[in-house]
C-alpha cells in the first residue's frame, strides 16, 4: 500500500433492497426539489420582467394622438435590380 493513500473511497450501490429503495427515493426527492426551486426562480424572473415593463410604460411620456391623419417619417424606395431576387 502507498503511504499517500489516506482515504479509500469506492461509490457503489448498496446491496440491501431497502437501502436501494431509500437511496432511489432520496434521489427523486433531490430532483423534485431542484425542479420546484427552478420553477419558482423562473416564475420570479417572469414576474420581475412584467413589473419592469409595466413600470417603464408608466414612466414613459404619453404622446398626443395625431388627429390630422398624417404620419411623419422618412421613406426610401427600394427597387429590384436582379430578376433572380424576385423568386
Amino acid at each position: 500500500m502507498s503511504r499517500f493513500r489516506f482515504v479509500q473511497f469506492d461509490l457503489r450501490k448498496p446491496r440491501h433492497p431497502l437501502a436501494k429503495f431509500a437511496l432511489g427515493v432520496a434521489g427523486v426527492a433531490v430532483l423534485s426539489l431542484l425542479l420546484v426551486f427552478g420553477l419558482f426562480v423562473g416564475l420570479a424572473m417572469l414576474a420581475a420582467g412584467m413589473i419592469w415593463r409595466i413600470a417603464a410604460q408608466l414612466r414613459a411620456p404619453v404622446e398626443a394622438p395625431n388627429r390630422d391623419g398624417v404620419i411623419e417619417g422618412e421613406y426610401r424606395v427600394v427597387r429590384k435590380r436582379d430578376p433572380m431576387l424576385s423568386r
